[in-house]
């Protein structure tokens, strides 16, 4: 597979691209829209094998979103692999097309280390408060069909971080920058 997406070619904040509300992809979906965003979730499938990251320059991911490759449209790909009950893993992967977030919790969640991001070199240290619960409504193109999804914990975070790129907002948004580290009615996920 020859690589359209790695390292060099990720658009990198403070492109105003990133800053800009994506645009709604139209269906019926064009065969240009698939194959990018098969193309994005196939980039962090292989970001995650140190041997493909490091041959073809790929930074470690678990999601992209369509304007980190300087594709204004509001698609993002997710590709997660958690741990269950009996100590196997379980892959959660998703390639949504318009997602919209239709509930959230209350209760806030966080990373305990901050959260990184394909697009962002420098250093922004501090808790990032997301909700600990979302519901997501979205056309998957995985399942080619719309679905309303529910995640919580990491994997509602990863996606809360992924439609933020679609609004134009970046991780630090969220730090406090009085008290960075402040955790005061957040679950913290290790």
């Amino acid at each position: 597979m020859k690589y359209e997406i790695n390292k060099d070619t990720i658009i990198l904040d403070p492109n105003p691209v990133l800053r800009a509300k994506a645009k709604p992809v139209a269906f019926p979906v064009s065969e240009s829209d698939k194959s990018t965003l098969l193309t994005m979730l196939q980039y962090v499938r292989d970001s995650q094998d140190d041997e493909l990251a490091q041959k073809h320059n790929l930074q470690p991911a678990v999601g992209i979103a369509a304007p980190q490759i300087g594709i204004s449209r509001q698609m993002f790909a997710i590709s997660v692999a958690l741990p269950t009950q009996d100590e196997e893993t379980e892959l959660h992967e998703y390639a949504l097309i318009n997602p919209k977030i239709i509930a959230h919790s209350e209760k806030k969640a966080a990373l305990a280390n901050g959260e990184g991001c394909l697009s962002i070199r420098d250093e922004h240290e501090g808790i990032v408060p997301r909700y600990q619960r979302v519901r997501i409504k979205a056309y998957d193109l995985l399942q080619e069909k719309e679905v309303t999804l529910q995640f919580k914990n990491y994997l509602a975070i990863v996606v809360q971080h992924e439609l933020d790129h679609l609004n134009g907002v970046l991780f630090y948004d969220y730090i406090n920058q009085e008290d960075p580290w402040n955790s005061d009615d957040i679950k913290i996920i290790e």
